[in-house]
C-alpha cells in the first residue's frame, strides 16, 4: 500500500475481486494507498488476493440480497465489478438465470450504493465506479441477460450521479470490451474448438469483428481507468461512461 498515494486513508470495496478485473482493480486501487476490501464468493483466492494487497477479504454470494444487506459498507469507493454470462437464444433463455443474472448484476450493485452512500455523504467524498461493458451501451444476440443488467447499471450510475454531486460523490462507469480473464478465454477456447479456428482467429474474427482495434483488452487497462476515475484529476468527472472498446461503438 501507498503511504501517501492519492487514496491514502481511504477504505475501498471491490466485488468480485478475486480474479480478472476485481483482482486487477484492488491491486491498482492498494497501490494508490486505499485498504481493499476484495469481496467473492472464492473464499481461497479472495484471502489471496487479499494477502497481496494487504487488504481485507469477505466471501459473500451477491446473489445472495441478504448476505449483500449485511455487508460493512462504510467505504468512500465502491466499485461493482462482480458478474458472469449466460448465452442462448431469447426464446430459450432460463427464466431463474434471467432472474439471477439481473439479481448479481444490477440489484446487488443498487444495494451496495445504497448502503455505501451515507459513509460518503458524512465525508463528503467518494467515487462509485460500476464496471459495465460495451454491451451497456451496445447489443449483442444470445445475450439478454447481461445487456438488461449492464444497460440498468449505466442508467443506475447516472441517477446516483445527479443525487450526490452535491456531497463530493461521483458515479461513473468503465466499458470495456473483451477483457482477457479467466471467464473470457474459456469463451475463446471453447469457440475456437466449435468453429475449427485458431484461438487468435475466434478474437479477431468472431469476439472482436466489431471492433477497429482487434486485441483482447488487459484487467490491468481497466483497473488504471478505475483509478483515475479515483483520481483528483477526475473530480469533475460524473455520470459518464468511460468507453474502451477499440471502437466497437464508434460504428
Amino acid at each position: 500500500m501507498a503511504v501517501n498515494g492519492p487514496l491514502a486513508g481511504r477504505r475501498a470495496l471491490v466485488t468480485g475481486g478475486a480474479s480478472g478485473i476485481g483482482r486487477a482493480c484492488a491491486v491498482r486501487l492498494a497501490a494508490d494507498g486505499a485498504a481493499v476490501v476484495i469481496v467473492d464468493r472464492d473464499a481461497g483466492a479472495a484471502r489471496v488476493v487479499a494477502e497481496e494487497v494487504g487488504g481485507t477479504a469477505v466471501t459473500v454470494d451477491l446473489s445472495d440480497l441478504a448476505a449483500v444487506d449485511s455487508l460493512d459498507l462504510a467505504v468512500d469507493v465502491l466499485v461493482n465489478n462482480a458478474g458472469l454470462q449466460h448465452v442462448a437464444p431469447l426464446h430459450e433463455f432460463p427464466v431463474d438465470r434471467f432472474s439471477y443474472i439481473l439479481r448479481l448484476m444490477l440489484e446487488a450493485p443498487f444495494r451496495l450504493i445504497r448502503g455505501a452512500l451515507p459513509h460518503m455523504y458524512d465525508q463528503g467524498w467518494g467515487r462509485v465506479v460500476n464496471i459495465s461493458s460495451v454491451h451497456g451501451l451496445r447489443a449483442s444476440p444470445y445475450k439478454s441477460a447481461y445487456v438488461t443488467a449492464k444497460h440498468g447499471l449505466e442508467g443506475l450510475s447516472k441517477v446516483v450521479a445527479l443525487e450526490a454531486a452535491g456531497r463530493g460523490v461521483t458515479s461513473n462507469c468503465v466499458n470495456p470490451a473483451y477483457v482477457r480473464t479467466p471467464l473470457v478465454e474459456g469463451q475463446i477456447a471453447d469457440q475456437a474448438r466449435a468453429h475449427g479456428m485458431s484461438e487468435d482467429e475466434v478474437v479477431e474474427r468472431v469476439m472482436l469483428a466489431p471492433a477497429a482495434l482487434k486485441r483482447l483488452i488487459e484487467p490491468a487497462e481497466v483497473a488504471d481507468a478505475v483509478a483515475w476515475l479515483c483520481s483528483p484529476a477526475a473530480t469533475s468527472v460524473t455520470g459518464t461512461s468511460l468507453v474502451m472498446d477499440g471502437g466497437w461503438s464508434a460504428h
